[in-house]
């Protein structure tokens, strides 16, 4: 007996350090799992993720990417540049969970989404409430630092898997450069058929789209 609870004493500490050493490993790969800048899902993250969203009944995928980025890191330096994503980020997350959504950041100033979207005219309402969110001046050191957005989205009214997001990602990315190309706004695709070929999964040299206008859909 005593033998016995000789073993199982030395067990415990064992047991509680593979325990703590768990939750570390746990910690880690969330950690591995999370955008460092933003705490927003990475890409792989976010795939997983919004499946089981777009799994759940009529949803809408988005594509965000900033607009003149470029100018502020130019400008007033990467710190900046970073609290313009920082912000971003936040405001993004925000408008999806009070969408019941999920946000992502895909690397840069580019950033994904996924949220419910029972009709057209809520696509419309969620795509004006998203805009006004990412659009607000975003204060660094004391300057105001104008951020623009040019957003592509999709609806999906049947349920899709990863392989069926990857192509409506595709679409949401050619109408975000479509809204891009008329000076930002946002852009519906119509069709998730790709209109433009690829490099390494990306659109070939970023072209142009022929998508429907936000302004024809209104």
């Amino acid at each position: 007996m005593s033998e016995a609870l000789t073993a199982l004493a030395a067990a415990v500490p064992l047991a509680a350090g593979w325990s703590l050493h768990s939750t570390f490993l746990r910690r880690r790969i969330e950690t591995a799992r999370r955008d460092p800048l933003t705490g927003l899902p990475t890409r792989d993250a976010f795939t997983e993720c919004a499946t089981r969203i777009l799994a759940g009944g009529p949803s809408a995928v988005y594509l965000i990417d900033l607009d003149r980025f470029k100018e502020i890191n130019d400008a007033h330096g990467h710190a900046a540049g970073d609290a313009v994503i920082r912000a971003t980020g936040g405001r993004l997350d925000a408008w999806a969970r009070f969408n019941e959504g999920l946000a992502g950041r895909f690397g840069g100033d580019e950033f994904a989404a996924v949220a419910p979207a029972r009709s057209l005219p809520e696509l419309h309402w969620t795509l004006r409430e998203l805009t006004r969110s990412l659009t607000g001046p975003v204060d660094v050191d004391g300057h105001q630092l104008a951020v623009g957005a040019s957003i592509g989205a999709i609806r999906a009214t049947t349920a899709t898997g990863a392989e069926g997001l990857s192509v409506l990602l595709r679409a949401a990315d050619e109408a975000m450069y479509g809204a891009k190309q008329t000076g930002g706004g946002w852009q519906i695709a119509t069709d998730p058929t790709p209109a433009c070929g690829t490099a390494n999964g990306r659109r070939d040299g970023r072209p142009g789209t022929t998508h429907t206008r936000t302004e024809d859909l209104a």
